[in-house]
C-alpha cells in the first residue's frame, strides 16, 4: 500500500513537472491550463489511498505490538514458589517413620516437595497473586461473578473469590481483579498431634518420658507455659501436661517445668500471633538431674541429638529450667544442632507461631543409640553421635595408638580421680604400676573446661576409672581405645554393665571391667562379714535406690595390686591388635 501511495504521488509530480514549462528568452510568461478530467481522477484516487494507508497502518502497528509483546512470567516449581522479583520461598522438608507421619507429612500424589508448603512469610511483602503458582491465572466470567482459581501445582490450595462487579471483563477491570486476588486466604494445613507415651519397651529398663509432636497451626507461650494448637472440627481432643525432660522418674516432678499442651478450636480461642518462625521448634528441659556429667549426655545431649539432628541445624530450641551456665558449657554441640539463639521458656513473653513442634525430646538407653522405626528411623548409632562430638569440640584423634608402630611412643593412660566418694585410695601405687608395665600416665580430675577435658581425653588410648559419672567421659576416646572400669562391691554388674560397658562397645571401644573384692571395698570397715551388705547384697536392691545409694555408692576402693595386675596386662594386649 504504500508503495501504491509512493508511485502515485510520483506520476503526478512528473506530470506537473512536465506541464509547468519556463517561457522561452523574451517571451511572456504563459497562463497556466487547468488539469483534464483524467488528471483529476487519477489525484482523487491517490488522496484515497493516502487517506486509507493513513487508518489501517495505527491498527496494525497496535496487532503487531501485542504479537510481539512478552507473555507473562509463569511460576512452577516443584521445590518452591517464585515471586514476581525472582525470589524463591523455599518449602521445609521433614523426615520421619511410622506414627510420625502425623508430625513429617510430605505430598502423596508425587507431585510437590516431600514434606508440607510452608506459608510465605510475611517478611516478603508480596501480595497473594504474586504467589501464585502460575502469574497467569485465568478468570472466568459467570452470569453474576468473576471467580479466581489458584492452581495447585505448588502445594498451595487454592480458593475461589468473588470479583465484586459481576460481568465485567478482566481486561476492562484490572483493579476490580487485583483488589479479588487479594481477598485471597490460603488455607492452611491440618493440624495434628501425636503423643508418644508407651512406657515400657521391651528391654527397656524404665518407663520412658513422653513425647508430643504437633503439626499445622502451632502456638508456643512461654508466659502461660503452654503450647496451643488450632484443631477446628475435632472433637475429643483433650489437653495434657507434659515433662519435657528425657527421663521418667516421680522423684522429678518437683524439678521440671510442665508444659500445658491445648486444643483450640479456633484462632479466636488461642493466643494471637507476635512472632512467626518458618523453621520446627523443640522445647525441652534442662531440669532434672543435670549438673551430673552422665545425666547431661543421658537426659538432654543425646536425645537432644536423637531428636534435633535431622534438621540440619534449621530448628529452634526453647528450654525450660533454664541455666545460662549449663547453655555455656555445652554450647559447642548446641551451636552445631542449632543455627538460632537458644529462646528462654522461663522468660520469654511472646507468642511463637510454628507449623511443627515437639514437646519433650526422644531418648534410647542411658549413653545407647539404637535403630527404632519412631523414636530413630534415621538409624543413628553412638558411632554417629561420637564424631559429631569430634567436630563439635575439633577433636582431631580418630583412632589410638598401636604398639609397635612408634617403638619410642608409650600409650597414654588417663585416671579419672574422684574427690567425694569411690576414691581409689591407694592411687599412687595404682599408677606406679601401671608406668611400670609401660604407661604414660595422667591423674585428672573431670572438672573445669569441658573442651580441654575433651581434648586430654582425645589424646588417650586407655581411660581408667571407677564406675560412676567419669566414666561417661570415654565418649571423648578415639575408636578402638580401651575402657577400664572399677566395679565397687555390692552385686553393681547390671549398673556397670548397662550403664559404660554397652555403651562403651556401641562407641567403638574395647572395654574391661575389674570387679573388687570384699576386701579391696571400705565397707569391711564399716559393717561386719555377717551383714547382708556382703551376705545378700541384692536384698540391699531390694530396698530401693536411696538405701543402695547410702551404702554401695559411698564405698572407696583399694586395690589389690597383684590382682589388678592382669587387668593392665590385657589393656597392652588390645593395644597390639
Amino acid at each position: 500500500m504504500a508503495f501504491l501511495v509512493q508511485h502515485g504521488k510520483s506520476r503526478g509530480t512528473v506530470a506537473a513537472a512536465a506541464r509547468e514549462r519556463k517561457p522561452r528568452h523574451g517571451a511572456k510568461a504563459a497562463v497556466t491550463r487547468s488539469p483534464g478530467k483524467p488528471e483529476l481522477g487519477r489525484r482523487h484516487l491517490a488522496g484515497r489511498l493516502l487517506l486509507a494507508a493513513c487508518l489501517v497502518a495505527p491498527v496494525l502497528c497496535i496487532c503487531a505490538a501485542r504479537l510481539l509483546s512478552p507473555l507473562p512470567s509463569r511460576v512452577s516449581s516443584g521445590n518452591g514458589v517464585y515471586l514476581a522479583e525472582e525470589n524463591l520461598v523455599s518449602s521445609e522438608d521433614a523426615e520421619g517413620a511410622g506414627a510420625l507421619n502425623s508430625f513429617y507429612q510430605g505430598i502423596v500424589d508425587g507431585h510437590g516437595p516431600p514434606g508440607p508448603i510452608s506459608p510465605v512469610p510475611a517478611r516478603f511483602g508480596a501480595d497473594l497473586v504474586r504467589i501464585s503458582p502460575e502469574l497467569d491465572t485465568q478468570v472466568k466470567n459467570s452470569n453474576d461473578e468473576n471467580r479466581t482459581v489458584l492452581s495447585n501445582e505448588s502445594g498451595i490450595e487454592g480458593k475461589t473469590i468473588s470479583s465484586g462487579k459481576s460481568g465485567s471483563p478482566p481486561e476492562t477491570s484490572s483493579m476490580d481483579f487485583q483488589q479479588s486476588v487479594t481477598d485471597i486466604e490460603v488455607s492452611k494445613p491440618m493440624s495434628k498431634i501425636y503423643c508418644d507415651d508407651k512406657s515400657k519397651d521391651e528391654g527397656f529398663p524404665y518407663a520412658r518420658p513422653i513425647i508430643c509432636q504437633m503439626s499445622g497451626d502451632v502456638r508456643v507461650s512461654p508466659g502461660s507455659s503452654s503450647v496451643s494448637i488450632i484443631m477446628p472440627m475435632q472433637q475429643g481432643v483433650e489437653g495434657r501436661r507434659v515433662r519435657p525432660y528425657a527421663r521418667r522418674d516421680d522423684s522429678l516432678l518437683p524439678l521440671v517445668t510442665e508444659v500445658d499442651i491445648r486444643a483450640s478450636a479456633s484462632e479466636n480461642d488461642a493466643p494471637k500471633c507476635s512472632v512467626s518462625h518458618d523453621v520446627p521448634a523443640v522445647i525441652f528441659s534442662i531440669g532434672g538431674y543435670t549438673g551430673n556429667f552422665f545425666h547431661d549426655m543421658s537426659d538432654v545431649l543425646i536425645p537432644l541429638y536423637l531428636t534435633s539432628f535431622r534438621f540440619k541445624g534449621r530448628v529452634k530450641f526453647f528450654i525450660t529450667n533454664y541455666k545460662q551456665w549449663w547453655i555455656q558449657k555445652y554450647k559447642p554441640m548446641l551451636r552445631r544442632l542449632s543455627h538460632y539463639n537458644i529462646i528462654d521458656f522461663d522468660s520469654n513473653k511472646d507468642v511463637h507461631c510454628f507449623e511443627q513442634v515437639m514437646v519433650g525430646l526422644f531418648r534410647d538407653r542411658d549413653l545407647i543409640l539404637q535403630p527404632h522405626p519412631t523414636r530413630n528411623p534415621k538409624g543413628y548409632s553412638m558411632l554417629d553421635f561420637t564424631r559429631f562430638l569430634r567436630h563439635s569440640y575439633g577433636l582431631k584423634r580418630a583412632r589410638p595408638l598401636v604398639l609397635g608402630e612408634e617403638p619410642s611412643k608409650k600409650p597414654k593412660m588417663l585416671v579419672i580421680s574422684r574427690r567425694g566418694t569411690r576414691k581409689i585410695l591407694n592411687l599412687r601405687q595404682v599408677v606406679a604400676i601401671s608406668r611400670a608395665l609401660g604407661f604414660d600416665v595422667t591423674i585428672s580430675e573431670a572438672r573445669g573446661n569441658l573442651k580441654r577435658f575433651a581434648a586430654m581425653v582425645n589424646s588417650c588410648d586407655v581411660l581408667l576409672a571407677v564406675h560412676g559419672a567419669g566414666l561417661t567421659n570415654q565418649i571423648f576416646l578415639p575408636a578402638q581405645a580401651v575402657v577400664i572400669q572399677i566395679v565397687p562391691w555390692g552385686k553393681m554388674d547390671w549398673m556397670a554393665t548397662n550403664f559404660y560397658g554397652e555403651p562403651a562397645r556401641g562407641m567403638n571401644l574395647r572395654y574391661l571391667e575389674y570387679h573388687i573384692s570384699e576386701q579391696e571395698s571400705s565397707l569391711a570397715q564399716r559393717y561386719p562379714r555377717d551383714h547382708m551388705v556382703f551376705k545378700d547384697p541384692m536384698a540391699i536392691h531390694g530396698q530401693g535406690w536411696n538405701v543402695l545409694a547410702d551404702i554401695f555408692m559411698t564405698q572407696d576402693v583399694k586395690l589389690n595390686l597383684r590382682r589388678f595386675r592382669p587387668t593392665l596386662l590385657q589393656a597392652l594386649d588390645l593395644l597390639q591388635l
